[in-house]
């Protein structure tokens, strides 16, 4: 069952990852932290154009995980300019502004991680 769970995790956060993109977010990364972190399994980083955008993304990836059955324990900063942060418990979403993304760091701090490929590769790419 470890395993399902890990793949709908990773799954979850890549689908999370698409929809922040597509929503206008950009700088959106998919951290791997499995074996650096006792907390999560998996980040997903994005840089947010507005406060409103910003919520609006957040709102979007909960309705998604609703679905998905991911659901937050928590979110912090909603009301706020510069991070919001939601926790799906294997997934922690990430939502920041510009200033906030550069001052935290989390793509240094968290530099030993793997980053997953979640942008759709064209056809004749998958094929090789």
């Amino acid at each position: 069952m470890a395993g399902e769970r890990a793949e709908a995790a990773r799954s979850f956060a890549i689908e999370a990852a698409r929809l922040a993109a597509n929503t206008r977010c950009h700088s959106v990364v998919v951290l791997d932290v499995r074996n650096l972190s006792p907390v999560t399994d998996f980040f997903v980083l994005a840089t947010g154009t507005s406060p409103r955008q910003m919520r609006t993304v957040a709102d979007d990836i909960e309705e998604m995980g609703d679905g998905r059955n991911f659901r937050p324990i928590a979110r912090s900063g909603y009301e706020g300019d510069t991070w919001i942060l939601t926790d799906y418990v294997d997934v922690l979403v990430h939502i920041f502004s510009d200033e906030a993304r550069l001052f935290y760091d989390l793509d240094n701090l968290w530099g030993d991680a793997r980053k997953l490929e979640w942008k759709d590769q064209p056809a004749e790419a998958k094929a090789i």
